[in-house]
């Protein structure tokens, strides 16, 4: 429901019809952003999902974290997390290790095969993210875009569980 912005109907701001445009395109712009990197990553057998915790774990020390840091880094829950790590090690890409420190915690570590795999794949990743969001807009758009979602997980991570 869109109406003026100011309009305060059952104590609801509503959106303005310009906000809800933008609310909308924003929403749908996001979703189908995500469904094309996914798409480009089946070619090589992979979900975008699946890509992120690899990749993550590639840039991370000794190529391990915690699955529960890993979870927020991701945001996904760590019931999602432990499917998708079965899958990755099912493909001998990741393996589940106790923690030294924390006999309690469980680390995910990339295997060599793994760091292989995301070598690979990120190439086709990153053209990926290029055709469909850098290359499509100017770099201060792109800039702009960065800076608000920025604002976005700002408001929604205040403590920067999922990092920065």
């Amino acid at each position: 429901m869109s109406g003026s912005g100011e309009d305060c109907r059952d104590g609801v701001r509503w959106l303005s019809d310009a906000e809800q445009a933008s609310w909308r395109a924003i929403l749908r712009g996001t979703r189908l952003l995500e469904q094309a990197l996914d798409d480009a990553l089946g070619d090589a057998g992979l979900q975008l999902s699946e890509y992120e915790i690899i990749s993550m774990l590639s840039e991370s020390p000794n190529h391990r974290l915690r699955m529960s840091e890993l979870a927020a880094m991701v945001v996904q829950s760590r019931s999602r997390l432990t499917h998708t790590a079965k899958r990755l090690e099912d493909r001998g890409w990741v393996i589940r290790e106790q923690c030294a420190d924390d006999r309690r915690g469980v680390e995910l570590v990339l295997t060599d095969g793994g760091l292989e795999a995301v070598r690979t794949i990120a190439q086709v990743h990153v053209q990926s993210v290029r055709d469909n969001l850098v290359d499509i807009m100017t770099p201060e758009q792109f800039t702009a875009i960065g800076d608000a979602m920025g604002i976005v997980r700002d408001h929604l991570d205040p403590q920067a569980i999922s990092g920065r």
